[in-house]
């Protein structure tokens, strides 16, 4: 079956809800109590041991055959614009927004803006001190700018890419049913 990343991801968290669940169901089925002079069998919940294992690894073995083939499409697929795979892009994001974060607060700095110690306010006293920048304020908000820019194309084309390119996931069993 062919999917996009974004519709590979949405499988993927079907298959781990549905592993959790089973999980679930074990955990109340697996085991029961019954009270004295209570019949058994009338509380004993359904549950086979041999056919909850098979369902869980058959869903585990889904779950890998997925992530794998995410994993093989990010690490092959190159997002033109940028010529980096996708991989490369889900570093270079959380890079630019760090980046973009920094410049923020450099860029809105006053160029001489008054220290706010109030450690020494403690006692009757005089003192201030201030804090002056000592680089560019007007080169730093220029930089954040063009850092949001980037930003802003480089989580676009990968939006693009994730939601219109189309993949292989081999040894999936049709899930149009």
């Amino acid at each position: 079956m062919l999917y996009t990343s974004a519709e590979a991801n949405k499988l993927l968290r079907e298959k781990n809800d549905y592993l959790k669940k089973l999980q679930g169901k074990e955990h109340q089925t697996s085991s029961f109590t019954v009270a004295l002079g209570e019949d058994l069998e009338s509380v004993r919940p359904e549950y086979s041991y041999s056919d909850m294992q098979a369902e869980m690894e058959k869903v585990m073995g889904e779950i890998r055959k997925i992530k794998h083939a995410i994993n093989v499409f990010n690490s092959v697929t190159v997002i033109p614009e940028f010529g980096m795979t996708i991989d490369e892009m889900l570093v270079y994001i959380p890079q630019l927004n760090a980046q973009k974060g920094r410049l923020e607060s450099l860029s809105s700095m006053l160029p001489k803006q008054r220290k706010e110690d109030y450690s020494y306010r403690s006692g009757n006293t005089n003192f201030v001190e201030y804090v002056y920048a000592n680089y560019d304020i007007s080169l730093a908000e220029k930089d954040y700018k063009k850092v949001s820019r980037e930003l802003s194309k480089a989580q676009t084309a990968l939006d693009v890419v994730n939601s219109s390119v189309k993949f292989e996931i081999q040894g999936l069993e049709d899930e149009t049913e």
